[in-house]
């Protein structure tokens, strides 16, 4: 039987949504990303080194752990994938030139550090930590810390010893960083000149582990398009406008018709917000400002949606602070503000 061969520019969404990754017609030759590894490829020649990570096609941005190789998301690869991961995901990783050359460059900070295995030498310990710690699902991270590069969102740096090299080395690789003046009186820039050391010892050395594995590799993937975003969207859960809509319906209650004697439900979070956000941090201990921020995304839901009081004020009050405790405790201790089933 003949394969019938895949135009995206032509499928029905019903029919892409079925596809399996593996048979998507991509590939990273001749298209932008073949003009961004080029042009990773540059930056790193203009740096005299001589090792250049090999770049496939995955399912995310990865770095396979101790693989000198460079992952990048399959979507990337194709308009018309792209559009579906944004209508999926309401975002995508890599999307425009600027951010796509910031997280190859991170991920070629993994594969440099795989590839002449940096991460043994004593004063690499000494400077970025242990680089077998373990990963945890979530990390807590200092906002103002000046011991740590900003480079990616979410203070990446903070994740884990081996993000904090990567990110370091993206802030030397750019072209558009002077790192020494950016980072001047920083603790960070004692790690800066430590890499600037390190290449200058490796860039014309031949690596220790010269090739790696390609894991996730997309042209090997089975999943079909609508498992690959079904999964991805129960990690990703809570990133989604929605994600609180049922238990604030079991809070309060959707208005039916007109009542001008109802209180709205985003009203009373507004009017109670200092109480909540003081009681909640008080016995969690977490940050007013990260509450605050989730007070404020629950809200703007409850507008939406317009939800009513039906409850006396206090009890309402009750409601949602024991909620938004519950979130929080969540996220302390698993990283997500929804326990994992």
């Amino acid at each position: 039987m003949i394969k019938k061969k895949i135009i995206l520019e032509d499928i029905q969404e019903e029919d892409l949504l079925k596809t399996r990754i593996r048979d998507l017609p991509v590939s990273i030759e001749g298209t932008w990303l073949d003009d961004c590894v080029k042009e990773l490829y540059r930056e790193l020649d203009e740096k005299g080194i001589k090792f250049k990570p090999e770049c496939y096609l995955a399912d995310e941005w990865l770095a396979p752990d101790t693989e000198p190789v460079v992952g990048i998301p399959f979507f990337l690869a194709h308009p018309v994938l792209m559009r579906l991961e944004k209508q999926m995901m309401l975002d995508v990783e890599g999307e425009t030139k600027a951010w796509c050359m910031k997280l190859l460059r991170h991920e070629t900070g993994h594969a440099i550090n795989y590839a002449y295995k940096l991460y043994a030498k004593k004063k690499w310990r000494e400077l970025f930590g242990h680089f077998h710690k373990e990963y945890t699902d979530t990390y807590r991270f200092r906002p103002y810390s000046k011991s740590f590069v900003r480079h990616l969102e979410d203070y990446y740096a903070q994740y884990h010893p081996d993000e904090d090299f990567a990110e370091t080395f993206a802030v030397w690789l750019s072209p558009e960083i002077d790192w020494q003046i950016q980072y001047k009186g920083w603790k960070a820039l004692q790690k800066l000149k430590f890499v600037d050391e390190l290449m200058q010892e490796v860039k014309q050395k031949e690596p220790k582990l010269k090739k790696g594995k390609k894991c996730w590799q997309a042209s090997k993937l089975t999943s079909t398009l609508k498992n690959y975003y079904k999964k991805k969207k129960s990690q990703y859960a809570e990133d989604f406008h929605d994600f609180h809509d049922a238990n604030l319906k079991r809070i309060f209650q959707q208005a039916q018709g007109q009542n001008k004697k109802a209180i709205l439900a985003y009203k009373i979070i507004r009017k109670y917000r200092k109480n909540i956000i003081n009681i909640v941090s008080r016995w969690t201990g977490e940050k007013k400002y990260i509450i605050d921020g989730l007070l404020k995304s629950l809200m703007q839901r409850s507008k939406d949606l317009s939800l009513i009081v039906v409850d006396p004020e206090p009890l309402s009050m009750i409601k949602i602070s024991t909620y938004i405790t519950a979130l929080m405790m969540n996220y302390m201790y698993t990283g997500r503000l929804r326990g994992k089933k």
